[in-house]
């Protein structure tokens, strides 16, 4: 176990929010299929065990049915909320966002989140239903329930969509993204206009190339890297993402792991090396979440 005191960075949102640039998952590891079912304790334990270590970033979701088990774990916990970054989503109760946000803060414990997000767009039948979603997330903001509001799993027609009659910009879109999922680089549609429009970028499932998706063509550069870094392949891949003022939201239940991923702030690839890894990854496609959306071949 690395036992290390180190501090996740930060990055700057549009509207002023600083978000941790690493946050712990309590979604698809986690996933119950009863929202009305006994608390999950391991999880409880799990997420004390990921903010004893200075995982302040806890990305949650209703769908996920765990947001009694993240408020019970931050009460047990005593952080004071003022170090706290709670991000949760709505998808399950999408037609009615402003009893949703208030089930879920009951849940959590909490007065307000720091992130609340449209946790897809595929509920959609038309326009105007991204836009009337888009209008109520704006005033769970003005009513001071969410710091900051985004989006999670949006395209590009879907956020031009949302942006026609947005008075707040969405501040992130949280995205499947790796190497092998990169939605055509820096200068491809999405990324282009989420840059343009200062929409950050949010990886989930930042490790899949180094897990799920092996055997594929970073292994090598993966394993030399780790080996010149003194860490693992998954602290390679989370800084991938850090280097590119990407967040990246991960998870464990061990403590030796989430400790390990610490070694993640001591060093920086260089630009050569992030770039080769972008390179490289090109040479793959791998798709984990939300395959029956998309053709094999979609990289969008």
């Amino acid at each position: 176990m690395a036992n290390l005191n180190v501090q996740i960075p930060s990055l700057k949102l549009n509207d002023g929010t600083s978000i941790p640039l690493v946050g712990y998952g309590t979604g698809t590891a986690w996933y119950k299929s009863d929202s009305g079912g006994a608390l999950d304790r391991n999880l409880i334990d799990a997420t004390k065990m990921a903010l004893k270590l200075g995982y302040y970033h806890l990305d949650g979701a209703e769908v996920y049915n765990t947001e009694a088990e993240v408020g019970v774990a931050i009460k047990e916990s005593k952080v004071p909320r003022e170090k706290l970054f709670v991000t949760t989503k709505v998808i399950t109760n999408i037609k009615d966002i402003p009893n949703a946000i208030d089930t879920s803060l009951k849940k959590l414990q909490l007065d307000y989140v720091d992130l609340y997000l449209i946790h897809s767009p595929f509920f959609a039948n038309s326009d105007s239903d991204l836009q009337s979603a888009w209008a109520a997330m704006e005033k769970v903001q003005a009513d001071g329930k969410a710091k900051s509001i985004g989006v999670s799993n949006y395209l590009l027609p879907h956020l031009t969509t949302t942006m026609r009659t947005a008075k707040v910009t969405p501040s992130i879109n949280q995205i499947e993204f790796h190497p092998y999922l990169q939605h055509g680089g820096p200068n491809g549609p999405l990324l282009s206009y989420m840059k343009e429009h200062n929409i950050a970028n949010s990886a989930y499932a930042p490790l899949t190339a180094v897990t799920k998706a092996k055997p594929g063509p970073l292994d090598d550069i993966y394993a030399e890297l780790a080996k010149k870094y003194y860490v693992s392949e998954g602290e390679i891949a989370l800084r991938w993402c850090i280097d590119q003022d990407i967040v990246a939201i991960t998870t464990s239940g061990k403590e030796e792991r989430l400790s390990d991923y610490l070694r993640a702030m001591t060093f920086t690839l260089t630009p050569k090396e992030i770039n080769e890894i972008s390179r490289i990854g090109d040479k793959k496609h791998f798709r984990g979440f939300w395959q029956a959306k998309f053709d094999e071949n979609d990289r969008s």
